[in-house]
Formats: C-alpha cells, structure tokens, sequence
C-alpha cells in the first residue's frame, strides 16, 4: 500500500496514460507531446473543496491557455457526472474519468483518510506539472483549493 500513496516526484517521467475526458474525447499523454501540461487530482465532482478548486482553474484557463498550458482535473467520477460538473460550474478545461483508480494509482494520487475513526484510501488533491517532454516539472501535494490556480500559474511564470 505504500507504493500507492507515494506521489510521484519532480524530475521524473510522467507515465503515459489514456483516459475518457468530457471533452476531447481520449486523451493520451504522449499526444500532447510539445504542450506543458497542469493534471490536478481531486476527490469528487460537486462537492465544497473540489468545486473551489476547479472554479479557479476555470477562472485562470484563459490565462493558461495564452502560456499554452493545458488543464485536466482528475477524478474517479463518470464522464457523465463530469458533464454534469463541467455544466453548472461553467469550466472550460477537459474532465478525465478514472473510474478504477488507474491514473491515480500511476501518480500515487492516492491519500489514506479517517472518517469518523475508519481509515479509507481516496484521491489526494494533487497536481503536477508536465512539461513538453513529459517530465514532472513541478508536484503540488494536499492542495489546498482556495488560490490553488494562482499558485500554480505564479510557478508557471518562472519557466
């Protein structure tokens, strides 16, 4: 279990992976070869934490789109529940489905959590930054989702 919740670090390769997205279809990584790449985990479509987080990539993507970065959040919800998301919420960055834990497991996106006194594996809010060459440029691990947007867009400043 260990190996599962160890994030993976800056400098390494990002593993390539193929996920559905709400938007684009399939996305692999090794096809946005060239493009810097901001993938954020977080735990579940429409809750308190999540739905900060993702209205402030929302609120940057314009931003992020100019330095030619592209945005996808990551959760275990379904393609449906991510249109569903992406709708009320107004975002303007692709949602890849995860249902099985594949892409989180790879990241080690993974988080032991107590709820009421019983330990559960979930998502860890994360992010990483992949550059052009698939390499881990920058890890943000237990994010905290207020100004997380600003934070990553000030690092992305300094490339």
């Amino acid at each position: 279990m260990a190996d599962i919740l160890r994030l993976l670090e800056e400098g390494t390769k990002a593993p390539d992976f193929t996920a559905a997205s709400n938007e684009l279809g399939t996305v692999r990584l090794s096809d946005l070869k060239g493009k810097t790449v901001v993938l954020y985990f977080y735990p579940k479509d429409q809750t308190p934490g999540c739905t900060v987080e993702a209205c402030s990539f929302r609120d940057a993507n314009a931003r992020l789109q100019e330095a030619g970065v592209l945005v996808l959040g990551v959760s275990k919800d379904s393609l449906k529940s991510h249109a569903a998301f992406a709708a009320k919420q107004g975002l303007t960055f692709p949602l890849l489905s995860d249902p099985e834990g594949a892409l989180v497991t790879a990241f080690g996106a993974w988080k032991e959590k107590n709820l009421y006194g019983k330990k559960t594996i979930g998502i860890r809010r994360s992010t990483f930054v992949i550059d052009g060459t698939g390499t881990i440029r920058k890890v943000w691990p237990d994010v905290k989702p207020e100004g997380h947007a600003e934070d990553v867009l000030a690092y992305l400043k300094t490339l």
